[in-house]
């Protein structure tokens, strides 16, 4: 294999264990919102979406004759799961959980956007479609955070001035 077909496999990989590890911490966060109807639903729909995500890149590195990497997989739910126990000790748990989304929403972006580029460069046509597939369920899951930080955040302090505890979930 070449080297530059390694890398492919290797940001595969990565890109695989990265949703996994999405999985983990939304379910985390999931479990924890009580208060944000709005919020909650649009996770439990990017949820379900990454769960295909994931299965489709299982699919690419099965056709490719190469399989996801167990250690990676088990490393991105281990990081996801201390995230999201970390949340619980915040007072603003609702705020960190979306700062954290947004991020990560951003570095699934930019791993998407390679990987199509080193796919259409190696011929994996068929991988750069699930890819980009990926990448506008990423991209509309980014652009909703973005466009509810500002109503989350009102609705945070709101609630923080009445009901502070309830007001982190």
């Amino acid at each position: 294999m070449s080297e530059s077909r390694e890398w492919f496999v290797q940001w595969l990989r990565d890109a695989h264990a990265m949703e996994e590890q999405a999985e983990t911490m939304l379910n985390g966060q999931l479990s924890r919102i009580e208060n944000y109807p709005e919020l909650s639903s649009r996770i439990r729909q990017h949820l379900e979406e990454t769960v295909q995500q994931a299965a489709r890149l299982k699919t690419c590195l099965d056709r490719i004759g190469q399989g996801p990497s167990r250690l990676k997989d088990a490393g991105g739910k281990l990081t996801a799961m201390a995230q999201s126990m970390s949340g619980i000790f915040a007072g603003d748990e609702v705020m960190k959980g979306s700062l954290a989304s947004y991020t990560f929403e951003h570095m699934e972006i930019a791993s998407y956007t390679i990987l199509i580029a080193a796919a259409r460069s190696l011929g994996e046509t068929e991988i750069a479609r699930v890819c980009e597939q990926n990448l506008r369920e990423e991209i509309a899951m980014a652009d909703w955070l973005k466009d509810h930080l500002p109503s989350t955040a009102e609705r945070f302090l709101a609630r923080a001035d009445t009901e502070s505890e309830s007001a982190k979930r």
